[in-house]
C-alpha cells in the first residue's frame, strides 16, 4: 500500500491535511537525497545542513498531522520557514538534486502555511 492509500484512509483528515502531509513526506524523502549529495564538498554544507533540518521538522509534523496533534500548526510553521530557507538555498546550486529540492520545498512550503492558517 502507498503512502497516499495509507493516508486517505485517516477519515478526519481534510483534502488539504492530505496533501500537506504527502508533500511534507516528499520534502523529507528529498532532502535527505539532496543532503547525502551535498556531503563531502565545502561549499554545499549549508545546502546539507538546512535539508537535514527540513527532512527532520517535515517528517515529524508529517506524523503531527495524522494523529491530529495540537501542536500540528505551531510545526506548520516552523516547516514552512525551514522549507523557504532550504529552497532559497538550493536555489543557489547549480546541482540536478537542488533544484529538484527547491521546487519540491516551494510546495511543501505553500501547503505548511495553509495548515499554520488553519
Amino acid at each position: 500500500m502507498s503512502l497516499a492509500d495509507t493516508v486517505s484512509k485517516i477519515d478526519r483528515l481534510s483534502d488539504e491535511q492530505r496533501e500537506c502531509i504527502e508533500n511534507c513526506n516528499e520534502a523529507a524523502e528529498v532532502c535527505e537525497w539532496c543532503a547525502d549529495e551535498c556531503l563531502g564538498d565545502a561549499k554545499m554544507e549549508e545546502c546539507a545542513r538546512l535539508c537535514r533540518d527540513v527532512a527532520d521538522l517535515a517528517s515529524l509534523h508529517a506524523r503531527f498531522m495524522a494523529r491530529d496533534s495540537q501542536f500540528s500548526s505551531t510545526l506548520a510553521e516552523a516547516c514552512a520557514d525551514a522549507c523557504e530557507a532550504c529552497a532559497e538555498e538550493c536555489g543557489k546550486h547549480d546541482a540536478d538534486h537542488c533544484q529538484v529540492c527547491a521546487d519540491v520545498l516551494q510546495e511543501c512550503a505553500e501547503s505548511c502555511r495553509q495548515m499554520a492558517g488553519a
